[in-house]
């Protein structure tokens, strides 16, 4: 079973974090990938060229990891594997459009979220109360000053 995780989480790293480099063949790669990717190798040479690439990468990444961060890996598939495919799909759209983002919009969206985290759990949820009353035209014009408001913090530091 712990070697079902640890493929899971590589496969998943491989798959949703990692970009494809090289694909290769599976005498190419280290007898530690091969260890980690071992239910793969009777299939390797049919898997297209891209999931081999991310596998691969997943499988290095994998074992870079020390066995805390492979603990939290363990953790972090075991609680996708509960989510429903629907909010899987939700998920990972979330996550494309993310990548989508310039940098400069990647980081002050991750600078909203660390102020949203060092809010009180009681602020927080008063936030989302708010924010679920409001009617769908009132959350587009809620978020549409948002937007503005972080272009014009954007300009005012360029």
């Amino acid at each position: 079973m712990n070697r079902v995780k640890q493929w899971a989480a590589c496969a998943l790293l491989g798959i949703v974090l990692m970009p494809a480099a090289a694909a290769q063949d599976w005498d190419a790669l280290s007898d530690a990938q091969q260890q980690v990717l071992q239910q793969y190798a009777d299939d390797w040479a049919e898997l297209p060229d891209a999931r081999r690439e991310r596998l691969a990468l997943g499988a290095t990444r994998w074992l870079a990891m020390d066995g805390d961060e492979r603990a939290l890996m363990r953790q972090r598939f075991d609680r996708w594997q509960t989510l429903s495919a629907e909010r899987r799909a939700v998920l990972v759209e979330q996550l494309r459009k993310f990548r989508e983002l310039t940098p400069e919009q990647r980081s002050e969206l991750r600078q909203r979220l660390r102020q949203f985290d060092r809010l009180s759990p009681e602020q927080r949820e008063r936030l989302r109360e708010r924010f679920r009353s409001l009617t769908p035209e009132q959350r587009s014009e809620a978020l549409e000053r948002m937007r503005e408001r972080a272009r014009e913090r954007r300009s005012t530091r360029d």
